[in-house]
């Protein structure tokens, strides 16, 4: 498979491709035919059986051929939950534990120490080059926006956004705390600044004794708004946590009929039976999605207070597949990249969906997991409105991960660090940024 597409060709084949059913309009298939795939213009303009023998394929003439020897087509990814605003401070704020209270506690004193809107910008465009470079055409940050930090961080992102219209379509979420929450001042405040920039109301609370006014309130600002919501609910390992319920029965209440996307939802999976059934029939009912961030989730829950010396006892995730069985929307997703919530991560679909499969088991059954793939792509982006496709259908851009796996064995296996990435029909020459160029933002660094 070559790496350049500049021969003067008007349109390009990608010839002996194993492209999944599931992710060219047929979702409920399990099957990975060899396919020859024709791009002109930027688009896929048409998906034919690769012919057998080494002869021709159809409408070849003109055309440059790419020899994908049995590699995998994928879609660009669709990354639905991270922080790009926080992304990159584990140098000068690492966690102390790896505690869900102190990572937070970690963040609100590097946020006030440090981020400027240079700073912010500075991580936010690393960030992106990352993303960009792995295969990522959409993704959704939340932006922590407990004011003042809301003036700051909302103009530098609608800064950001627009000079990264052509590569990555990009979407805000305000982020508030509870104590936030329930102050009705503060998120009209918030809501208002969201939808001058054309953002997600959002909000975040694991378990408070306030919860359902802190729902019903958000909820509120964001229909009186007519901003969608995505709400970070129930990141704890208590079973008495219960914002997930109160924010589908919020909708349900209140009429509102804008979208809406519950981040992490981990209490589900130590709930009882009762509670459980309860949750996600009300979560059903609302039109919920539910985001499951695998790699964060599984890092930070059931450390309890051992500073770091306790082995956990469960994944820390939300019980995703019986949610889906249910017919909620649902996703997976990166979350935190490099910062007290997450120390690892670099924004990598590929590393998303190799860790979702073996901390979420939705690798079995194997005729059921390519569909599983679409987490990172077409189901999120359809609950979000976004209009990134991630099909490889006719018609569709020609935004495409090419990978020399054959396999899901073989694409699981490895991190796919020689894959190739397809924009607009053409190959792009997109690096990973250096961790050096954060250095200057980072001060003494002598620890590490």
């Amino acid at each position: 498979m070559t790496a350049t597409t500049a021969t003067g060709a008007s349109r390009l084949v990608l010839r002996n491709a194993r492209l999944p059913d599931a992710l060219a309009g047929k979702p409920t298939s399990g099957a990975v035919p060899r396919v020859d795939i024709t791009i002109a213009g930027g688009l896929v303009t048409a998906i034919e059986p690769s012919p057998k023998d080494g002869a021709d394929g159809l409408n070849e003439a003109g055309a440059e051929i790419h020899d994908m020897r049995d590699g995998l087509v994928l879609p660009a990814f669709v990354d639905i939950h991270t922080h790009l605003d926080k992304g990159h401070i584990w140098p000068r704020k690492p966690n102390p534990d790896g505690t869900w209270m102190n990572a937070l506690l970690s963040v609100a004193e590097d946020r006030e120490r440090h981020w400027s809107a240079s700073d912010v910008e500075r991580r936010m465009e690393f960030s992106l080059a990352a993303a960009y470079a792995h295969g990522t055409a959409a993704i959704r940050t939340h932006l922590d926006s407990a004011p003042p930090q809301h003036g700051i961080t909302w103009d530098v992102f609608e800064k950001v956004r627009e000079r990264w219209a052509d590569r990555i379509e990009l979407q805000g979420v305000s982020l508030l705390g509870p104590d936030h929450l329930l102050d009705k001042a503060i998120v009209t405040e918030v809501a208002r600044r969201t939808k001058a920039g054309k953002g997600v109301m959002g909000g975040a609370i694991a378990d408070h004794p306030e919860t359902r006014q802190a729902m019903r309130n958000v909820v509120e600002a964001a229909g009186e708004a007519g901003l969608d919501l995505d709400i970070h609910c129930d990141e704890t390992g208590s079973p008495d946590a219960s914002a997930l319920y109160w924010l589908a029965d919020a909708v349900i209440e209140l009429g509102y009929t804008g979208r809406v996307a519950a981040g992490h939802c981990c209490a589900l999976a130590v709930q009882d039976e009762t509670t459980f059934n309860k949750t996600v029939e009300r979560v059903a009912k609302a039109g919920v999605a539910v985001i499951s961030l695998p790699m964060c989730n599984m890092y930070l829950q059931d450390r309890g207070e051992s500073g770091g010396r306790k082995t956990p006892r469960w994944r820390g995730v939300a019980p995703l597949r019986e949610l889906a069985e249910a017919g909620v929307p649902v996703a997976i997703a990166s979350d935190n990249t490099r910062d007290p919530f997450y120390a690892y991560g670099d924004l990598d679909g590929i590393e998303v969906l190799r860790e979702g499969a073996r901390i979420l088991h939705f690798d079995h059954p194997a005729d059921e997991a390519w569909a599983w793939t679409q987490s990172m792509g077409a189901w999120p982006a359809r609950f979000a409105g976004m209009a990134t496709r991630a099909e490889v259908v006719v018609g569709a851009p020609a935004d495409l991960v090419l990978l020399s796996a054959r396999s899901w064995s073989e694409m699981m296996a490895r991190p796919q660090s020689d894959r190739k990435i397809m924009r607009a029909g053409r190959i792009i020459d997109a690096k990973l940024p250096d961790y050096r160029d954060l250095d200057d933002l980072m001060g003494d660094t002598s620890w590490t």
